[in-house]
């Protein structure tokens, strides 16, 4: 099998920042990263469902919401995958997620959290989500990263290919 493309990045060099993942069948895959994977820790689970419904509501009702096909977290819990339709750069998402975390600043309350609307609707945290969502946001005004560092393997034969 192929090494999918989001295991050939080196995740001890990565920063939090808003990195393009992929781009494929008419789609842009955008790595919100939260936190420094491995460096840092994750986003708690509770502040991360909290977080996904906040930014899914969020992108859904945007200027860029006809575009919106996906905003969800990663596995490893360190951010967050927007996947969008049209030509946006990571200078689109970026502002594009900076006035998303203005919003979820000001909000007083996470949408969509009764049993009838969410499958783990106990599993929210507002206080940290906005916590994480503050220090996102400063990162992304103030240390700004956007380009990958690629995970290298030398074989014996000198041969170099990417592996997870």
């Amino acid at each position: 099998m192929e090494v999918i493309q989001s295991f050939t990045i080196d995740h001890t060099c990565l920063n939090p920042g808003i990195y393009v993942s992929r781009i494929d069948k008419g789609f842009t895959t955008f790595d919100l990263r939260i936190t420094a994977p491995n460096r840092e820790p994750a986003v708690a689970p509770a502040s991360m469902h909290s977080l996904e419904h906040l930014m899914a509501t969020w992108f859904r009702n945007s200027s860029a919401k006809d575009d919106v096909v996906y905003v969800g977290p990663m596995g490893c819990m360190t951010g967050m995958y927007v996947i969008m339709t049209g030509n946006y750069t990571v200078e689109d998402m970026r502002s594009l997620t900076i006035e998303c975390l203005e919003w979820v600043l000001k909000q007083k309350e996470v949408p969509a959290t009764t049993p009838a609307t969410c499958g783990n609707y106990l599993l929210h945290d507002l206080p940290m989500c906005q916590w994480e969502s503050r220090r996102y946001l400063d990162r992304l005004r103030n240390d700004f990263h956007s380009e990958y560092t690629p995970l290298q393997v030398s074989l014996p034969d000198g041969k170099v290919f990417a592996d997870a």
